[in-house]
């Protein structure tokens, strides 16, 4: 059974740095793709980040320049660095994992990010 658990949501004031991470078991991702999606209260989840394989990276552009998605060598971690956080960016983050970007497949069941003003 495939298992995704997110870590590293919490409080933080605005322009404040929180790191997330995701850890999958169950099976092995080093050949597809993780990402990171949000929820705000009252919206659509929406996409955030996402890491292919062989390392490339897209993110949706309101947190270009300002997160940072990676992964570890093995290819089941993937973590989020989240920079000059903003009131906007709090949601509840959802890890995904599945064959390619367009493919996710397995979710987390989410960590909440509250920035405060």
């Amino acid at each position: 059974q495939v298992q995704l658990v997110e870590s590293g949501g919490g409080l933080v004031q605005a322009g404040g740095s929180l790191r997330l991470s995701c850890a999958a078991s169950g099976r092995t991702f080093s050949r597809g793709a993780m990402g990171w999606f949000r929820r705000a209260p009252g919206k659509e989840r929406e996409f955030v980040a996402a890491i292919t394989w062989s390392g490339n990276t897209d993110y949706t552009g309101s947190v270009k320049g300002r997160f940072t998605i990676s992964r570890d060598n093995g290819g089941n971690t993937v973590y989020l660095q989240m920079n000059s956080l903003k009131p906007e960016d709090t949601a509840v983050y959802y890890c995904a994992a599945g064959l390619s970007t367009g493919a996710f497949t397995y979710w987390g069941q989410g960590t909440q990010v509250t920035v405060s003003s």
